[in-house]
């Protein structure tokens, strides 16, 4: 029986791998991570005594490092028992309860049909790459190579280029033994009642080939070489194969990517998506001409819990950046979210990273801002809030806002935000009102301002009489980090680069770090999978999967910080007892600043909402707490260490 793909990513879908395969093995208690959805295991395929096979939840794929067998739900019981492929399916449908499909006949058929239909697309696809490097493609070669796309760049996405012609594709089709009706099935040529000879749909244009999520081309793309073209960009049609607004373009590629670390990108064009890809980011994906939908929404949280919404630095891409917004709110969840990067204005991401490099790409997404920022700054950028009626509809606005997150207890954490921001936003006001284009005439740094990407004060000046004080705010523990690396935390990852036992012998603490800065959190992903792959024996194993993860500029600018700070005891030629020592410290203040600001969070949560005598000397005991650590605070910040050799510890 032919199973449709549909039921079978439904199945996979409601069943974690893990509760199929844990049935049948240990888990690694040491390695194993069940919140996160990733467990180790001794391999059951062979033999042996230190746990290499691993399978992650949120893939639904299994593999083991040692003897290289890897697979889904399906492949792992067909192998393991060696039962069939149909057994398997129903084992899984069973644990899913999803009932068996009855056989079909008209199913069975219709898939055959697509699968006839696949192949005639994939004959299109060679055709249209054939005719890019033939002579009539002159122009098209022209066109990419000023684009700045090198050859291998162009025969990786598969471009090609479809003739200025009527009926090139359709009789080169038509010697190979495709039927006219599977041309009109794919959206390969234009047909109708009103026309009387078929033609080709796509003419005088560069072709971009659209895979979908199993890699197989489904549908085309195509940019218009002629500037009177009716239509710049034009997709294929909706077909038996094709629905644009259920497919994301490059969602193999990227998928791919982001299983090495990192999160998805959406960007808005075929050529931003294949220039990022050039300049080394295979984790870009684009809907395809259209506004973002809900199902591609969707398919970038089944790739990633963050994913990072790109738009143009313009008025239309803010505009649909606000929409993207609009969208997700109903849907996040704890764990599930976007976060929103905004180019510099007129420019694209194939602009920037032409004309600027990488690097100016990677700080637009380091300065991305969270879903709260963006609906911040949208209801209150540019306005005047000088009465009781506007602050109050201000309120209301946002009151409405985050009443259609469908998340009861996410929904109540984004009121309790909104709320202090109100509190922060007012007091600020009173003191002196925004007025209109203020926060943009200030770079968008003024105090109170959305555009910090959620650095918000807390409540404050008139609004407060609770505040924090302001050599408290001005201090390491509370403020953040931005883009700026905290020290603290780079003392902790170039500590357990540089001396690598110290991961064993903190294992407990280390493995569930909360760090800040991206390129730290991504050392501390890196580390840990060294280890897990016994390689943290040694320092130049760990950098060596450092190097391979392309994490290198992270990892110098970390060790650059400590040398400035002359910060010895963390460096690679410290000695163990001495490095021990320091790191012990950074990580019991670096935990202890955790811990303080989430009780003095919770703390002004719980005062704002009953301002009682007994919950404004709680704050007081907190705040006195912070104070009390000021010495250490700023040993912290500068280490204590003006010039020449520091001493031991932090």
């Amino acid at each position: 029986m032919r199973f449709e793909n549909a039921f079978l990513d439904e199945i996979r879908d409601r069943v974690p791998i893990s509760s199929v395969i844990g049935q049948r093995v240990s888990w690694d208690r040491k390695k194993t991570n069940a919140s996160r959805g990733d467990y180790w295991a001794c391999c059951p395929f062979h033999g042996e005594k230190s746990p290499s096979f691993h399978c992650e939840d949120k893939k639904g794929r299994y593999h083991c490092f040692g003897c290289g067998v890897t697979g889904d739900h399906f492949k792992f019981l067909t192998e393991l028992e060696g039962i069939g492929f149909p057994e398997a399916v129903e084992r899984i449908a069973a644990i899913a309860g999803v009932p068996m499909p009855v056989r079909d006949e008209r199913t069975e058929q219709r898939e055959k049909q697509r699968t006839s239909l696949i192949d005639v697309m994939e004959l299109a696809t060679k055709f249209f790459q054939d005719q890019l490097q033939s002579a009539a493609g002159a122009k098209a070669r022209a066109y990419l190579r000023d684009r700045g796309l090198t050859p291998a760049t162009q025969q990786s996405f598969r471009l090609g280029y479809a003739p200025e012609s009527r009926n090139a594709l359709k009789e080169f089709l038509a010697s190979k033994g495709v039927e006219k009706a599977q041309m009109e099935a794919c959206g390969l040529v234009r047909h109708g009642d009103d026309i009387p000879v078929s033609y080709d749909y796509f003419r005088d244009r560069i072709m971009f080939p659209i895979p979908d999520s199993r890699g197989r081309i489904i549908a085309f793309g195509g940019r218009a070489l002629s500037p009177d073209a009716l239509a710049k960009y034009m997709n294929s049609p909706e077909t038996e194969l094709f629905h644009k607004g259920n497919v994301l373009y490059n969602y193999v590629r990227a998928r791919k990517a982001i299983a090495r670390g990192g999160t998805v990108i959406a960007v808005e064009g075929y050529m931003d998506v294949i220039a990022l890809a050039q300049a080394g980011f295979d984790n870009a994906v684009a809907p395809l001409g259209t506004a973002l939908t809900e199902n591609q929404l969707e398919l970038l949280w089944r790739m990633s819990s963050e994913p990072v919404l790109c738009f143009d630095g313009d008025s239309a891409g803010l505009k649909a950046a606000w929409r993207a917004a609009d969208m997700a709110l109903p849907a996040i969840q704890p764990g599930r979210t976007a976060r929103f990067a905004l180019l510099p204005e007129g420019k694209d991401p194939d602009d920037l990273v032409r004309t600027e490099g990488a690097e100016a790409f990677r700080q637009v997404l380091a300065d991305a801002r969270p879903l709260a920022d963006l609906l911040w700054m949208r209801e209150t950028s540019g306005g005047v809030f000088d009465t009781p009626e506007r602050k109050a509809e201000l309120e209301k606005t946002l009151r409405d806002l985050t009443a259609r997150i469908k998340d009861e207890n996410l929904r109540f954490h984004y009121a309790q935000e909104m709320r202090e921001r109100v509190q922060t936003f007012f007091g600020r006001a009173r003191q002196k009102p925004l007025r209109a284009g203020e926060w943009e005439r200030r770079g968008g740094h003024g105090q109170g301002s959305p555009a910090q990407g959620g650095q918000f004060a807390r409540p404050g000046g008139a609004a407060s009489r609770f505040a924090v004080s302001e050599s408290l705010a001005r201090s390491a523990m509370v403020k953040r980090a931005g883009g700026v690396m905290p020290l603290r935390e780079a003392a902790i990852i170039v500590a357990l680069v540089n001396h690598p036992s110290l991961i064993d012998e903190n294992f407990e603490h280390t493995e569930f770090l909360e760090l800040s800065h991206p390129d730290l959190r991504q050392l501390h992903t890196t580390i840990l999978d060294a280890m897990a792959h016994d390689a943290a024996n040694g320092r130049g194993e760990v950098l060596a999967r450092i190097a391979a993860a392309g994490q290198l500029d992270g990892w110098e600018r970390a060790v650059g910080l400590i040398r400035k700070a002359r910060l010895w005891p963390v460096l690679e030629d410290a000695a163990l007892d001495d490095a021990r020592e320091a790191f012990a410290q950074a990580l019991h203040l670096h935990r202890s600043a955790g811990t303080l600001h989430k009780e003095l969070k919770a703390a002004e949560m719980a005062l704002a909402t009953e301002p009682t005598d007994e919950n404004y000397r709680h704050l007081v005991e907190i705040q006195t707490q912070f104070r009390d650590v000021q010495a250490t605070e700023a040993l912290i910040e500068g280490f204590g260490v003006p010039s020449g050799r520091a001493g031991r510890g932090l």
